[in-house]
């Protein structure tokens, strides 16, 4: 079917769905006008939906875009105009891009269509996005070969008005020529020279092997006859031989082709690089398939030990055998989990690395080097980044495969209706493991246990001798610490270790710590007049709560209410949305959200100071939501909408940024709460990546723990012990963690909790319980 017919049909059935009367000669007038390439869609001012339009549309661009396949925008389905390309390689044209800004509500952000990709847009908007010329090229080549194949068109080379009809293409020329002009086109001794091509398939084929891009030449007055044959490195573009001695004058001036061989040589780096990364992690993810073997296999091993112990227990433990083997696939499908995701991982970045590799030997091989100099550095930049997220990346894989079985099956027959322990942890015999026997060591409730004085009559005694319950010591600073994950129960060790035959050998110190494992309900509720976000506790007991009526209110250790501060608004001292508060040397140091700053006010609510203002640069700040000051006097602002981390001093300088964004387990999303352990490093809630990431004053990356345990954590604190509490607001509990990380008691029953803080007079925790508009005391 013609392109006119398709088009008039396309129109005809549109006007018969709307009852629309239209004459034969509006539609060949229609299709005709749609067919020569102007931009006009009869079908949109009949009244069609936008569905239906674009239908049509998409089926009337097939007909028309024959030859424009390979080189259409993904977001209009038109030829390139303009083409920007991206630093995720995929290229579009700049109006488009600037139309995705638009639909993403925010001037510096956009969202690739083709890999969903969130790309940060250069303050300068996207003038200063790379040109993709070598695209720009495909897609004028395509619209002369789309004019080669259709044979309609006029000699570009004759003044008179009737210009005759072309017969042939000038290559060199760019136009289309007559009899006449191709015949002096022949006689002219350099004109004699240019490659022809006839105006059919075979020319068209022919004009794909032989076109080559036409020279750049200067856009400066009186110098567009002079090409850009060189790059100004001070203002980062072309320039021609002219503008070096006038308006670049005194500028880095360096050769084109200098300068494309410094890009392709960067480049070609980038690629060496890269590729040693690939092999690198091409190890790590044949062992970390390896490990996830010998996972399977030791599973395996588990399984028989477990089956051999309980065939002597068949009628009394059947229901433990249960459990533990529950407990043993729960640990093989978390080590499974943890090793494919670190795998994905490694993936991930060795498919990023091959499509920038891809992408580089693409360039190398076909672009100019007005093409390559384009480019700006995208490529070296882009791997750049990628290999400084790989550098944070450990390679050693996140679970071994060891499983071990404790069992003590003759013993805990007779006495024990709940026996046994599943732990994924290598279980090697270690001389620092010390056994008690003692009933009064068993009964007592502890998180450490200072050893003052090791005695000398510790003995080495077979396994069947062990029983009651264990602890390790630490051999550097003496602390034992308690195996078992509940404390109230003895652990049974399976391996040869070391044994006291009498607790009081030891000169113990013995320190209590507050059992958050018998949480079941809060022993006080403080009622608020609205949603409480956040809490914050004064040295002399009081109470201040910042609710979601832009109030902070202030109880006193009775729970009574003592002062309201501040109230909604931008000036000083009000706020918009306080989502963080500290207190520390009677200054109340507030996260104002909405106002995007932090700020500072006496305990009695007068305004000291701020600092801060909406933005992503150092020191700006996008809905902070969570102030702390560490032992040095910084403040530890959680950034939440630029994901990352800002630490001040004290005037409101920023002295260290850590980046939740990139690629990587040290990655994060969303910080809407954060707190320091007792060594002074910093925990940062995700909300979005449902993890708690800890990172050194300094910034740097130590581990990630509540992985696969969280949903939407949103608060946390950290005792003096080191254990965790985070409050979950999808899951509508609070979750302790020990300060391995370990998960070891939940408190359910919460509705949407949000900000915690710890009173370190009493050991007592308060958690903002947002939806019941109560703030709630858990006493340990």
């Amino acid at each position: 079917m013609e392109r006119t017919d398709f088009i008039s049909e396309c129109v005809t059935k549109a006007a018969e769905k709307l009852g629309y009367p239209i004459m034969k000669q509006e539609q060949l007038d229609v299709a005709i006008a749609f067919a020569e390439g102007r931009d006009v869609f009869a079908i949109l001012q009949l009244g069609l939906s936008l569905e239906e339009s674009r239908t049509m549309a998409s089926k009337s661009s097939v007909a028309r875009n024959e030859y424009f396949s390979h080189a259409c925008c993904g977001v209009c389905a038109k030829p390139h105009t303009d083409p920007r390309i991206l630093p995720c390689l995929h290229s579009f044209c700049q109006h488009c891009i600037n139309r995705l800004i638009d639909d993403s509500g925010s001037q510096q952000m956009a969202k690739c269509p083709t890999c969903e990709r969130n790309i940060n847009i250069p303050m300068g908007g996207t003038n200063t996005l790379p040109q993709n010329l070598h695209l720009g090229f495909e897609v004028e080549i395509a619209r002369y070969i789309s004019k080669i194949v259709s044979n309609k068109e006029i000699c570009d080379e004759c003044m008179d008005e009737n210009r005759g009809s072309a017969v042939i293409f000038c290559c060199t020329c760019y136009e289309f020529l007559c009899n006449p002009c191709y015949d002096h086109h022949k006689r002219h001794r350099k004109l004699s020279k240019h490659d022809m091509v006839e105006l059919n398939q075979d020319g068209a084929k022919q004009l794909q092997a032989i076109m080559k891009p036409r020279d750049q030449y200067c856009s400066q007055p009186n110098h567009e006859d002079n090409k850009l044959n060189f790059h100004c490195e001070t203002c980062n573009i072309l320039v021609c031989r002219d503008c070096t001695a006038i308006v670049h004058k005194n500028h880095d001036v360096t050769e084109l082709f200098t300068v494309a061989k410094k890009r392709q040589l960067e480049i070609k780096e980038a690629v060496q690089d890269a590729e040693e990364v690939l092999t690198k992690l091409t190890a790590a993810i044949d062992g970390n398939n390896m490990i996830i073997e010998q996972v399977k296999i030791s599973v395996s091993n588990a399984h028989a030990i477990i089956n051999q112990a309980f065939e002597l227990l068949q009628r009394t433990l059947e229901e433990r055998k249960t459990q533990l083997l529950s407990e043993l696939e729960d640990i093989a499908m978390f080590k499974t989990i943890a090793l494919s995701q670190q795998k994905e991982q490694f993936e991930k970045v060795v498919n990023e690395i091959g499509r920038y590799t891809e992408a580089a030997s693409h360039i190398l091989k076909t672009h100019t080097d007005y093409e390559v100099v384009a480019l700006q550095g995208l490529i070296p930049n882009e791997l750049q980044t990628i290999l400084k997220s790989f550098r944070t990346m450990s390679l050693v894989p996140n679970q071994h495969c060891d499983i071990s079985v404790s069992l003590q099956t003759e013993e805990l027959v007779r006495k024990h209706s709940d026996f046994g322990h599943i732990s994924g942890d290598s279980s090697s015999s270690s001389p620092n493991t010390l056994i008690f026997t003692s009933a009064d060591m068993l009964g007592t409730n502890f998180a450490s246990v200072q050893v003052e004085s090791t005695p000398s009559n510790f003995s080495h005694v077979d396994r069947s001798m062990v029983h009651n319950g264990a602890v390790t010591m630490d051999s550097s600073s003496g602390t034992l610490i308690p195996q078992a994950a509940d404390p109230h129960e003895p652990l049974i060790a399976m391996q040869d270790i070391l044994y006291s035959p009498n607790i009081h050998d030891l000169d113990l110190e013995m320190r209590s710590r507050s059992d958050y494992c018998t949480w079941a309900k809060p022993q006080q509720v403080i009622k608020c007049n609205g949603g409480p976000f956040c809490i914050a506790i004064h040295e002399n007991g009081d109470i201040y709560v910042a609710c979601e009526d832009d109030f902070i209110y202030v109880f006193d250790q009775t729970n009574d209410l003592k002062d309201v501060i501040g109230n909604s608004g931008m000036c000083n001292g009000q706020f918009n949305g306080v989502h963080g508060i500290y207190i520390k040397d009677d200054i109340l140091y507030v996260a104002d959200y909405g106002n995007n700053r932090i700020q500072e006010l006496t305990s009695g609510g007068d305004f000291l100071h701020k600092f801060g203002k909406e933005g992503s640069g150092p020191g700006e700040l996008c809905g902070p939501t969570a102030v702390t000051v560490d032992a040095d006097n910084r403040l530890i602002v959680s950034d939440s909408r630029n994901n990352r981390i800002q630490i001040f001093d004290l005037s409101g300088s920023c002295l260290l940024i850590i980046d939740g964004n990139g690629i990587g387990i040290h990655s994060f999303q969303d910080p809407e709460s954060l707190a320091l352990d007792p060594q002074g490093n910093i925990h940062v809630a995700a909300n979005s990546s449902n993890v708690i990431s800890v990172f050194t004053t300094n910034g740097k990356y130590i581990r990630t723990y509540g992985d696969l345990l969280l949903k939407g954590p949103i608060g946390i604190a950290i005792d003096g012990e080191g254990y965790c509490i985070v409050s979950e607001n999808d899951s509508n509990c609070l979750s302790i963690f020990d300060p391995q990380g370990h998960k070891i008691h939940t408190v359910v029953n919460l509705e949407s909790p949000h900000g915690i803080v710890l009173n370190t007079k009493d050991a007592s925790v308060y958690v903002a319980n947002y939806e019941a508009n109560t703030v709630l005391k858990y006493i340990s």
